[in-house]
């Protein structure tokens, strides 16, 4: 029977936390649900243990290439119509799938929705900061300076996440900032406001805390919406003002580190984004394909 969820989970050295994410999967109250994990290129000794899950998941073991690829050939392998994302430090209530389902069979125009979450940094709840409390409907703009949508909360239609060609894997870093932005242009956000999300950070292995400079792959995402022409001109206004912030800030960073050529381009643009705020230019082009050849020139940056 083709299930009606496809739950997707990418780890990466993460064994026993990966583990009870699995549980809080299996222990969902819908039961039409296929897991599929993705052990991105672990060296802990993941691969062996899932293996002994073979029977309740499917998964794959490939080479480490960061999350977005881990995703993406998590989607390639799902069968349902609807695919839903599990980071494999969080956890699920035993009724997020289920509660979800039923959100998204009661609104069949909602593409794309979320669930509420709990935050636990350093084995502690804490509060969310109130830019990123949740809200359902249109929050592209809100989205720019403050990514809105959790991955681990997230459900959405196949069909919408490949026809968008999934999360770009050159982005080692806030791929999820850039997919969630391009499906915000055409479509609102649904949001179940219950708490069914247990997201755990505060540690030194998230991406968040290991990955240098992460401005260079919002100013990425910012610049890819700008060379298309997707945008009303008033979000196109927003992406602009926002793209020429982000420049700034991590300008600044690279000229204290020397890295005086660098600097300069997003200088450039920071200087000349205000130009573009009508309309898809060549210069657009120019710039986002510097920006990519610098993130494969120094992946690492420190």
């Amino acid at each position: 029977m083709t299930p009606e969820v496809s739950v997707i989970i990418p780890t990466y050295n993460r064994r026993a936390m990966l583990l009870e994410a699995i549980d809080s999967v299996l222990a969902q109250s819908a039961n039409a649900l296929e897991l599929i994990v993705i052990d991105d290129g672990s060296t802990d000794g993941t691969a062996e243990h899932l293996t002994l899950l073979a029977k309740n998941i499917r998964f794959e073991h490939i080479d480490h290439r960061g999350p977005a690829a881990a995703r993406n050939r998590g989607v390639a392998m799902a069968r349902a119509p609807l695919i839903a994302f599990l980071d494999s430090d969080d956890l699920w209530a035993p009724a997020k799938l289920e509660r979800q389902l039923v959100f998204m069979r009661t609104n069949p125009a909602c593409a794309i929705s979320q669930t509420n979450e709990i935050w636990i940094r350093n084995g502690r709840r804490v509060a969310p900061g109130v830019r990123h409390c949740k809200r359902a409907g249109d929050i592209f703009i809100d989205s720019l300076r403050t990514c809105l949508i959790t991955t681990s909360a997230v459900m959405m239609r196949i069909d919408l996440f490949r026809s968008l060609g999934g999360f770009d894997e050159i982005m080692t870093a806030a791929e999820d900032y850039d997919l969630w932005l391009r499906i915000l242009i055409d479509h609102d956000a649904g949001l179940l406001d219950e708490p069914l999300v247990t997201r755990r950070g505060g540690r030194p292995d998230q991406l968040s805390a290991k990955t240098p400079a992460l401005d260079r792959f919002r100013v990425l995402a910012l610049a890819k919406l700008l060379a298309g022409d997707r945008l009303s001109p008033a979000r196109r206004t927003a992406v602009v003002e926002a793209l020429a912030e982000k420049c700034r800030i991590y300008a600044r960073g690279l000229r204290r580190r020397g890295r005086i050529d660098q600097a300069c381009l997003y200088e450039w643009v920071a200087d000349h984004a205000h130009g573009w705020d009508t309309r898809p230019v060549p210069e657009i082009g120019c710039a986002l394909e510097s920006m990519q050849s610098m993130l494969r020139e120094f992946p690492h940056e420190r």
